[in-house]
């Protein structure tokens, strides 16, 4: 595919000429430049210039084959038609491996390309006709051996009526009616982790912080005040707790309504979050703004330096994200988002998750971060096959504070482990070395050895000691068996949008009635077939009696069978009533996010 031609493009590009005639940009003569056209958004084209200073004889670029989830993703199958010049000729172009160019020129480069994106999520990017989301480094490319170098971003072509928001654009200049949004970064690192926001959307300042926290909110289906009001909260509570601001300015990207997608992903000086709607928003930002602490300045040295161009390994995301987890619970109760039931129910549903997955009795929380990189696999999220890190280190997070609390007569707490790990390393600029380091950062608040404790439930695999931990916050552990109906086979839609069987439980009812894989279901108890079976399933008792007509082979066949039975098990908290006074006190301490030592001063 060509390049459509850009008249705005080359009148800003004259525009910049000029300057750099009068001397206005003699000094960012060795910055490596990016243009990032949005014309005609309805293409999904970002096309993008690259400009090199400085090459000697040949220069080799990368596109990023992983970013915002920890996935090969390989985004550069996304790239179309890669073009280079030296001056005002062409230069030969070298295609080295799925990810990776070769220009061979000297002096300044310039590299052309389009892009293709059109995908919902703060995981990936988008252009259309409403908005334009960008994770810079699923579009830019980048030089290995030169991504320390500064870096500039210009986007002269966004739609009349947009505005640009993103730590990454800092300014706009108009000549001619033609707008171009622009801004710098110390390396293209620090640029791949500022997103940007173009389209019409809302904008405010949440009132009352310092330093600045601004809301940006593409979409529909929220409320200023609701939104306002616990993003207020959230922050409030969480810069206390952490003692202060790690930042200069934050922006909250929000995209709320349907089809915005789900999930939020964290940057240093903002976040991206996708929500149904306002109701959603909450739980996410209050795990993405304590990544500002962990993760994105508190981090694990096997996450540094970041390689771009596979996957890189770590043991810690069990603390990382999972005790994230821990206190964005932690934030929703203690600002009062939450009541203390919603925080009981939460944990019961952490452990519930836990205990049904069979991989947990086998896969460590340090082995689940490992093995993070499989999770795009649908084979590898099968709860027989894996346990979430986010899940277990939620837990694994709240047993930490629970023990150094015991053992400090709650004086100490695990919200000490944070504040002194963003002191010893985050503000020193040093990492951490995975576990190790969150164990003797705990034993040197606690004033003992945690050595057991990792060895068992961290690195090892032993049952998490619910009932005897949570005992010693005042809470016990409550264990509920229900009795399910199952189908006894699995389903999938085909192109056409039929329910077609995909597995069948060996042994089970639907099988001995002679269900297939590949049979295709066209009458369901007499009726249209549920376009949702499970939910159909959730009004059936077992031994109920499914009748079907199944298409196989051009021809219609009738089965019939009974529902089969299965028990889940559903684990809930709840407050002890013969607990003792240090006990609820802990509990306490939990909710409050207090301690005996925080009282006394």
């Amino acid at each position: 595919m060509t390049f459509p031609p850009v008249l705005n493009r080359f009148r800003v590009r004259a525009f910049f000429s000029l300057f750099v005639l009068l001397g206005f940009c003699s000094s960012s003569s060795g910055i490596i430049r990016y243009e990032v056209s949005l014309a005609h958004p309805e293409q999904h084209l970002f096309h993008v210039t690259m400009t090199i200073p400085d090459v000697t004889g040949e220069v080799v670029v990368q596109m990023t084959a992983w970013n915002a989830l920890y996935q090969i993703r390989d985004f550069s199958h996304h790239v179309q038609q890669v073009e280079a010049f030296a001056g005002s000729e062409m230069a030969p172009v070298e295609k080295l491996d799925k990810q990776t160019w070769r220009v061979r020129g000297s002096g300044t480069i310039r590299i052309q390309y389009a892009i293709y994106w059109d995908e919902v999520g703060p995981f990936a990017s988008q252009l259309n006709s409403e908005h334009a989301f960008i994770n810079p480094a699923m579009i830019l490319l980048y030089i290995a051996n030169r991504r320390a170098e500064a870096v500039h971003i210009d986007m002269p072509d966004v739609p009349e009526q947009w505005r640009v928001a993103g730590a990454s654009v800092q300014g706009m200049e108009s000549m001619g009616g033609v707008r171009n949004f622009f801004g710098d970064a110390a390396s293209y690192d620090e640029l791949a982790d500022r997103p940007i926001e173009a389209g019409k959307f809302e904008e405010f300042q949440l009132t009352g912080i310092k330093p600045e926290i601004w809301v940006v909110i593409h979409g529909d289906n929220w409320k200023r005040k609701k939104v306002e009001e616990d993003l207020k909260r959230i922050c409030q509570y969480e810069l206390k707790l952490m003692e202060g601001a790690p930042f200069e300015r934050y922006t909250f990207i929000l995209h709320v309504g349907k089809g915005a997608g789900g999930g939020g992903m964290e940057h240093a000086d903002s976040t991206a979050i996708g929500a149904a709607s306002d109701e959603y928003l909450p739980g996410v930002a209050a795990h993405e703004f304590f990544h500002l602490w962990n993760v994105k300045r508190i981090r694990p040295a096997s996450l540094e330096p970041v390689d771009y161009s596979k996957e890189q390994y770590t043991r810690a995301l069990w603390f990382a994200e999972g005790v994230t987890n821990t206190y964005g619970a932690y934030t929703l109760v203690r600002s009062g988002i939450w009541n203390k039931e919603q925080f009981y129910a939460d944990l019961g549903e952490q452990i519930t998750e836990l205990e049904n997955r069979p991989a947990n009795r086998w896969q460590s929380a340090e082995q689940s971060s490992l093995d993070a990189w499989l999770e795009k696999y649908p084979l590898y999220n099968e709860p027989e096959n894996s346990v979430s890190y986010y899940t277990k280190g939620q837990v694994l997070g709240d047993f930490l504070d629970i023990l150094i609390r015991d053992r400090t007569e709650n004086q100490k707490s695990l919200d000490d482990v944070l504040r002194a790990m963003n002191r010893e390393f985050a503000k020193r600029g040093k990492t951490y070395r995975d576990s190790l380091d969150v164990r003797l950062t705990a034993e040197k608040i606690a004033g003992g050895s945690f050595e057991e404790f990792f060895g068992k439930y961290v690195v090892g695999i032993e049952p998490f000691p619910y009932e005897q931990v949570l005992a010693m916050a005042g809470l016990e552990l409550r264990i509920m068996v229900q009795q399910r109906p199952t189908l006894g086979f699995t389903t999938g839609h085909d192109a056409n949008g039929n329910l077609v069987v995909q597995s069948v439980v060996a042994g089970g009812p639907a099988a001995q009635a002679g269900l297939r894989p590949g049979d295709i279901v066209l009458v369901w108890n007499g009726g249209e077939v549920p376009r949702r079976p499970g939910r159909w399933l959730r009004e059936q008792r077992p031994g109920d009696l499914l009748k079907l007509w199944v298409g196989r082979e051009e021809k219609k066949v009738p089965l019939e069978f009974r529902l089969g039975e299965s028990k889940e098990t559903f684990y809930g908290v709840a407050e002890d009533v013969r607990a003792s006074e240090k006990a609820r006190h802990i509990r306490d301490g939990l909710l409050h996010g207090v301690t005996r030592a925080a009282a006394v001063h």
